[in-house]
């Protein structure tokens, strides 16, 4: 017969109930006061650290866990038990060991070392149970910031968290500002939805109603409240995993349910996989700890409105990686956008991606993903660290930029060249459908330094953030509405023209957000394309040394410089300048450009 663990993998399949063998304890003299007016007499702090911390103190991440997580995030070695991320952290891997220090807590109001409702209460000799003070995340972050005290570390390279994690990620950028260079939230929100409230709510309502509760006071009785807390772990790992890794995991062996030994009910294969994950969770963790965190996650509140949000955010020094999952119901991605589109509006350095996954809330956890997430990752702590960016860009997105036209015949970028000699000199700059960043890039190598990219493949995502771009995804097609009037000095949108749905909109959003705007297009007046249907009988494909043909090319306009140039004169927009390209020969179209040149970029303003 399977083994169980085979047959139920999940993010939570390789935690155990065994010793922590590495973790280490630092304990906080007191009274400790809370933010909800508690006290504790002191706190011990269970933590792992892994690799070295370097000379400067400048290499060391905090990395925060989700409710039922723990210290320990990672293997220290071959022998060791598996980590909760050993996805992520580890030599080699995104947070990698063998540059970084990684500090890794346990929560205050945990039960894996930490300080919490199984403590000793030293008033009593026996421990809290359901005296232990309600505690936020606040006051999480606050004895994390003692640790950082206790081992020397003035400053995080990063803030890196999930779920729970997040949220402490945000604590740390926002009341701790100067002790953050980078900040990465994944999977998380500024508060809960109501929905996820909902389930907490019916899962503490299920231990508290377990019989064997006793009113939180079980740990000298003979049982403990196991089945209330195994429900709460059923409810929560229904929210961990979207309708798709439903499907994906049951639909196919509905009634054919897995062995498992349990009192819960498993005529269906979703039942005896939620019975045995809830099996399996009373092991290793204790009722009042769930209830302590669930509560201090539902009280986190960061901002309701996008004003409260700003003002909130307004406080963060950082640079921020901001990555949600389209699947993710729990801490859906718009909650995210919102934290990112606050950023925006404070002109803080953000980058975000809403990574394509049928995972559902746990994706930060597996590796499904982990090409993308891991690799924004990997990147954006290398250039925290100020490692060459284009060292961390691979080489099928360097170069040609393969995620963007390059021009209609050739791959020499000419327009580049003089989209960069028409941005003024420290201009900041947005740029539209920015692909992997080459305009950015040879822009910050001529001394920009507020640059900012918008793009929607993931892949192109992946590309900027590697190279140290600040780069957000967006469908322009739904306006610029998160940027500011004249936020930027120039707005660009370079070879993307052809592919907008609502031309009108965009181009009138980039002349609101930026003073000028810098607009490229390929021109289907262009005399070689022209002959093509004139003399072939065939549709012109400009693109197809991309692979592109009729039926599958991004472009869905066919324009002329003559017909941008009537669209401007209609419009009352100023042209400052043309500039005409023959990018086949590498020059540029002095006369009839309609005709002889095969792009066009266009100055604008109001």
């Amino acid at each position: 017969m399977t083994k169980p663990q085979d047959v139920f993998d999940s993010s939570d399949s390789v935690r155990t109930a065994r010793p922590l063998r590495h973790a280490q304890t630092v304990e906080f003299a007191g009274p400790i006061k809370l933010e909800l007016g508690g006290k504790l007499p002191s706190v011990t702090v269970a933590y792992e650290t892994y690799g070295r911390l370097s000379e400067h103190r400048d290499n060391a991440i905090l990395v925060c866990h989700a409710l039922s997580g723990d210290s320990h995030v990672a293997r220290h070695g071959a022998a060791d038990d598996p980590g909760w991320w050993d996805t992520v952290v580890g030599p080699g891997k995104a947070i990698d060991t063998d540059k970084y220090f990684i500090v890794c807590p346990n929560m205050l109001g945990g039960c894996r070392g930490t300080t919490g409702p199984n403590s000793i209460n030293p008033a009593t000799g026996k421990p809290h149970g359901a005296d232990f003070p309600n505690v936020t995340t606040t006051d999480i972050v606050d004895m994390q910031r003692r640790l950082a005290d206790h081992l020397g570390i003035g400053q995080w390279l990063a803030v890196a968290g999930g779920s729970m994690g997040g949220h402490q990620s945000l604590t740390w950028a926002t009341r701790y500002p100067a002790r953050v260079r980078g900040a990465i939230p994944l999977a998380t929100s500024p508060r809960l939805t109501s929905q996820a409230l909902a389930f907490d709510v019916v899962g503490r309502n299920a231990i508290f109603r377990d019989p064997h509760y006793h009113g939180g006071q079980y740990y000298d009785k003979a049982s403990a409240p196991h089945v209330g807390l195994a429900l709460a772990r059923m409810l929560g790992h229904i929210t961990y995993l979207s309708p798709q890794a439903m499907q994906e995991k049951f639909a196919a062996t509905k009634l054919r349910p897995r062995d498992v030994a349990t009192e819960f009910e498993k005529k269906f294969s979703v039942g005896s996989y939620l019975a045995y994950q809830g099996d399996k969770f009373v092991e290793r963790f204790d009722a009042n700890s769930y209830i302590t965190l669930s509560m201090a996650m539902d009280l986190f509140d960061l901002g309701a409105t996008p004003g409260e949000l700003a003002d909130r955010l307004a406080k963060s020094q950082c640079r921020w990686l901001i990555i949600s999952f389209t699947s993710d119901w729990l801490f859906p991605a718009e909650h995210a956008r919102e934290i990112a589109d606050a950023l925006i509006a404070l002109g803080r350095p953000v980058s975000y991606c809403n990574v394509r996954s049928d995972c559902g809330h746990d994706a930060f956890l597996l590796e499904d993903e982990l090409p993308i997430y891991g690799g924004m990752i990997s990147g954006f702590l290398a250039n925290l660290r100020g490692e060459s960016p284009t060292a961390h860009v691979p080489a099928e997105l360097d170069g040609l930029d393969r995620y963007r036209p390059q021009s209609i015949f050739s791959t020499r970028r000419l327009d580049h060249d003089r989209i960069v000699e028409l941005v003024p000199p420290q201009a900041s700059v947005l740029d539209i459908g920015c692909g992997g960043g080459p305009v950015l890039s040879r822009l910050r190598q001529t001394g920009h330094t507020r640059l900012m990219g918008l793009e929607l493949d993931e892949q192109a995502l992946l590309a900027c953030v590697r190279r140290g771009l600040d780069v957000v995804q967006v469908d322009v097609n739904k306006g610029l509405r998160i940027f500011a009037d004249g936020q930027f000095d120039v707005v660009v949108l370079s070879l993307t023209l052809q592919s907008i749905r609502n031309v009108e909109r965009v181009i009138a959003d980039m002349l609101r957000v930026g003073r000028k705007a810098i607009v490229s297009f390929p021109n289907f007046g262009y005399h070689k394309l022209r002959a093509t249907l004139a003399n072939e009988g065939r549709v012109p494909e400009p693109f197809n040394w991309m692979g592109f043909r009729w039926y599958n090319t991004p472009a869905i306009r066919f324009l002329t410089i003559a017909d941008f140039e009537e669209f401007c004169r209609e419009r009352n927009f100023t042209v400052h300048q043309r500039v005409a390209l023959n990018t086949e020969e590498g020059r540029e179209v002095a006369g009839d450009a309609n005709l002889n040149a095969d792009m066009a970029i266009f100055v604008l303003s109001l």
